[in-house]
């Protein structure tokens, strides 16, 4: 008989979805049994700073990797966006689930889409940036959603954002935000579908490289986890989370660096793949996208970050790292 596996987690809303998901499904494809160990991790403490005052996703994953070294957990469940393009040494992302919708979506407060709606049953891009007005409270803590969104909105308060999906909407209800700006993924996951007033196409705001795409980490020696991980692996996500990786490796940027990257099918065989870096302030836009073979994901991620780098992408990354 296997092993019961653990699967180490964070405590959120959100990260409990993600480990039981993934305990579910190693159970329906014939694999061990999983219990779910939750792990308090750095950023799960820091929730009056912004991630990049306080130094980077990797707060959100460190102890959980930590105990997977050391044994004391046989899986680690992400939201791949949160993890480093490098691994420790010894650690390997071993599958990950079907891909949710990657993109970043618009919630307004109910009482503003009442009044929307009330106007016309569909809501249109237009129509949330008139409602906003010039200068409005935006919530999110992301630079990368904020450098893209100054051009949009290039009067906006852009105002760190913190806390599990139901308090950030309950704060945004209560009248202290205008709107908010999260992943589509985790509204719907968590079923709160019916929040998204608008899904911000690629054109306003690039997805963070990864979004919406759960990733399963387990020791590289440890066979017995790896293969019931790759039971369930979605061999689409993890070419897409191949590409936007290989963007992030090939601009040698970090999780609190303005990058984004996206890549979506494109046929039955082909991978289109696009990708943003943006100053901090707004003011330097880098765009390049490219089209390739699933099969070459990851030297698609690679050839989008060198058209990015020459056009001075490097320049505003170092920028922003010091900044």
């Amino acid at each position: 008989m296997s092993r019961a596996l653990t699967i180490g987690t964070r405590g959120s809303q959100l990260a409990l979805w993600q480990a039981n998901t993934v305990a579910a499904r190693i159970a329906e494809a014939g694999g061990p049994a999983c219990r779910i160990a939750v792990i308090k991790t750095t950023g799960d403490r820091l929730q009056d700073r912004s991630l990049s005052e306080a130094g980077g996703k990797r707060l959100f994953v460190k102890e959980i990797e930590d105990a997977l070294l050391n044994g004391d957990v046989d899986l680690a469940v992400h939201s791949s966006k949160d993890m480093p393009v490098e691994l420790p040494a010894g650690l390997t992302i071993a599958g990950v689930l079907p891909r949710e919708d990657p993109l970043d979506a618009v919630v307004l407060p109910q009482s503003t889409v009442l009044r929307l709606k009330t106007a016309s049953p569909m809501i249109e891009r237009q129509a949330v940036v008139d409602a906003l007005g010039p200068a409005p409270s935006i919530g999110t803590g992301s630079v990368r959603r904020i450098s893209q969104l100054m051009r949009v909105f290039p009067r906006a308060r852009f105002t760190p954002l913190r806390g599990n999906v139901d308090t950030r909407l309950r704060k945004l209800d209560e009248g202290q935000y205008d709107a908010l700006v999260l992943a589509a993924a985790g509204l719907r996951r968590l079923g709160f579908a019916d929040r998204i007033v608008l899904t911000l196409s690629p054109r306003d705001c690039v997805p963070a490289p990864g979004q919406g795409i759960v990733a399963v980490e387990t020791r590289v020696t440890d066979e017995e986890a790896r293969q019931a991980v790759e039971r369930i692996n979605d061999l689409s996500a993890q070419t897409a989370l191949t590409a936007e990786r290989a963007v992030v490796t090939g601009l040698g940027g970090g999780c609190q660096t303005p990058i984004g990257a996206v890549a979506l099918p494109d046929g039955p065989t082909g991978l289109s793949l696009e990708a943003v870096v943006a100053s901090l302030d707004g003011s330097r836009f880098i765009r390049a996208s490219a089209r390739g073979s699933q099969q070459d994901a990851a030297a698609l991620g690679t050839r989008v970050a060198n058209e990015l780098l020459s056009q001075g992408a490097d320049e505003i990354l170092a920028e922003a790292r010091v900044n």
